[in-house]
């Protein structure tokens, strides 16, 4: 088996539906390809699972009785598939052409890359920020004050140029909504970390990789549009507080507590700062006295991880 593609779904079914119908398309375009699909459905209200069974059935469904977090679901495909390939991607997305087949020749063509990104198109066809530096305190800072708009797309905020000359580039993470690894390198620095419920696992992976002794690159001539975060919009407060817990996690895992004690800090200047802007557009009757609770409870929950 050439290529695994492991797709871990949270109720957005007709999103799911384009993703697999994408998947099928470009690899009917590499006939040579031995490929095999993976859906993880992480107990979806919304019919997703009952869709994936009658539309797809060359797919390989698990649907689990609850939702175990994006790493747990992606490991429990990963253990059983049989690709040489595994390729993560999120259900909110399209695979253009013949991408996959495109990054399964690149990592064939170099086995010294143990991980491969696509390029990300957002639906209008632009470029969208699908690979990015290792987190710094310049990052966690521009979080909550951007300065300048210049700042947000720079190198200072983890970003690469978004203009490129189509030619592959080593990376330091790519964004896990497309992310393929080589089963060799799974092998060696081990399956996704399920102590992260949902974000930075891919950073943790990544990091883990690197310094093994594995490169990471983008593939420009790989093109996927991701329409971004549909999952995560469900629950917009506990998303965010999932956000930190994950970087915090990252934090411990992986900098050491001189970095963890400076994040800390910037995070909740950051945090006061927000919770004084959503204050006033209450008092300005821009905010629902609803929202405005449920956003200083988030930014409690952060503050005290």
């Amino acid at each position: 088996m050439d290529l695994s593609v492991v797709v871990v779904s949270y109720n957005v079914r007709d999103l799911l539906r384009g993703c697999l119908r994408s998947v099928r398309e470009s690899l009917a375009l590499s006939p040579g390809l031995a490929a095999e699909v993976w859906v993880v459905d992480n107990a979806s209200t919304d019919g997703s699972a009952a869709m994936v069974a009658r539309e797809f059935p060359e797919v390989r469904l698990v649907a689990q009785a609850g939702n175990p977090g994006f790493a747990a679901a992606n490991n429990e495909a990963i253990r059983q598939s049989a690709g040489r390939c595994v390729l993560l991607l999120n259900p909110d997305t399209v695979v253009l052409r013949d991408a996959l087949g495109a990054m399964v020749r690149f990592l064939d063509a170099r086995p010294d890359v143990g991980g491969l990104a696509a390029k990300l198109l957002n639906p209008d066809g632009s470029r969208q920020h699908s690979c990015f530096r290792f987190p710094t305190l310049a990052q966690s800072f521009l979080d909550f004050f951007p300065l300048n708009h210049r700042l947000i797309d720079s190198r200072l905020n983890g970003r690469y140029p978004l203009r490129d000359s189509g030619r592959p580039f080593a990376i330091d993470h790519p964004l896990g909504a497309c992310f393929a690894v080589r089963r060799e390198v799974i092998q060696r620095v081990g399956l996704l970390d399920e102590g992260f419920f949902m974000y930075c696992e891919e950073i943790d992976w990544a990091l883990r990789m690197r310094r093994a002794g594995w490169p990471i690159y983008c593939l420009p001539t790989a093109e996927v549009v991701h329409y971004g975060g549909q999952s995560t919009r469900q629950f917009r407060s506990r998303m965010f507080v999932e956000l930190y817990r994950s970087r915090f996690r990252l934090f411990r895992k992986h900098y050491g507590p001189l970095y963890l004690w400076a994040a800390r800090r910037v995070i909740h200047l950051g945090l006061a700062r927000e919770a004084r802007k959503a204050r006033r557009a209450a008092t300005r009757g821009e905010m629902p006295a609803g929202e405005l609770a449920e956003r200083l409870e988030a930014y409690r929950r952060v503050w005290a991880l």
